[in-house]
């Protein structure tokens, strides 16, 4: 009996996100997994058209089929509505962000042999979005509360985000963080932190992250300040695992690790709760480049790949991912981002890099 098709939640994205989806869709169709897609629109785009960056009909979809693949939204710098990915985390409390950062052959890069895992925490700290606005009543009531309790008067044109870690939030990311490395035959956490000045948040985090290490004693533990972290990262990489952070310090540290493997052309994500997953490359949205059929697709393939695990279709992940890797170590078919150069004439499309993959694939 043919197995029952798993239904997606395809959220295509805005700017190069169609294409880089629709190359994903592409490549995972071709590994013979029975996949149904039910597309659902977010983002800037959807606004304009709609009236909503994220129309209920979204999480409504996610909730109901439990994953999605969700291509790159345009989110404005400084100003104008939040992040929708931001708002996705939030609504389905998708709390831990996984971003592997691993070393493919083909791929340029000052290093070889790196294998880190970041686990972020999505939901709390700066990023929960509580927020002040310069001159503000709130901003104005905040600010008198403050000084009453001892600390310096900041001036009325102060902006202020709210740094919230809490004992739960920090309980349930570490775990999971431990959980991973155990299911995944990983030896070493490390917690990264800023407790030495922040120490009723980051602190906190740590507190709870010892505590939470006492319970998995085949797993080595360690804490590192996350300044001292960078400067390991850059001098002596392939020494890390997986590195559990709180929610601004991980979205910083996934960037440089990704940066490390060659950028985030390369950098999958997925953001997972107890309800349900979302699987996400981790790039912009590159406006200037919708249409252009250009763009590098590999993040999106591999998050789709990740897809593929989460499911339990390992053995069709490690088919999809192993294809990619033999496209991207030959080096022939791919975008021009890939190449030696990037004025490289032999550079091909998204499309026919997906097409590469799938050839290869159908082996």
């Amino acid at each position: 009996m043919a197995q029952k098709p798993y239904t997606i939640t395809l959220i295509p994205g805005d700017g190069v996100g169609p294409e880089v989806a629709k190359a994903a869709c592409r490549v995972l169709e071709a590994t013979g997994v029975p996949l149904r897609w039910e597309v659902q629109n977010a983002g800037a785009e959807t606004m304009e058209r709609e009236g909503a960056l994220l129309p209920q009909a979204v999480l409504d979809s996610i909730r109901r089929h439990k994953v999605a693949l969700k291509g790159p939204i345009t989110t404005p710098v400084g100003t104008g509505f939040r992040s929708v990915n931001v708002a996705l985390r939030q609504s389905l409390d998708l709390y831990a962000c996984l971003r592997p950062c691993k070393s493919y052959r083909g791929i340029l890069s000052r290093y070889e042999d790196i294998d880190i895992v970041v686990v972020r925490e999505n939901t709390e700290d700066l990023y929960a979005g509580i927020e002040f606005e310069r001159g503000s009543a709130g901003a104005a009531k905040l600010i008198e509360t403050i000084a009453q309790d001892g600390y310096p008067r900041l001036g009325l044109d102060t902006g202020i985000s709210i740094k919230a870690i809490s004992e739960a939030g920090s309980r349930r990311i570490v775990q999971f963080a431990f959980d991973y490395a155990r299911s995944h035959g990983r030896k070493k956490v490390s917690a990264i932190h800023k407790a030495n000045i922040m120490k009723f948040s980051d602190g906190l985090f740590l507190e709870v992250a010892r505590d939470v290490a006492k319970g998995y004693q085949n797993i080595q533990f360690e804490d590192v300040i996350i300044d001292n972290l960078c400067m390991q990262l850059v001098i002596r990489p392939v020494q890390c695992d997986i590195r559990v952070l709180p929610n601004l310090s991980g979205d910083i540290i996934t960037d440089l690790c990704a940066g490390l493997v060659g950028g985030l052309g390369v950098a999958p994500g997925a953001n997972l709760g107890e309800q349900a997953a979302v699987f996400e490359a981790t790039h912009g949205s590159a406006p200037r480049y919708a249409g252009l059929n250009k763009v590098n697709p590999s993040a999106m393939i591999l998050s789709g790949i990740m897809m593929l695990r989460h499911l339990g279709e390992r053995e069709a992940a490690d088919r999809a991912e192993a294809a990619l890797a033999q496209v991207l170590a030959e080096g022939r078919e791919v975008t021009y981002d890939l190449k030696p150069t990037r004025d490289d004439p032999s550079a091909v499309g998204t499309s026919q890099m997906a097409d590469a993959i799938i050839r290869r694939l159908r082996r």
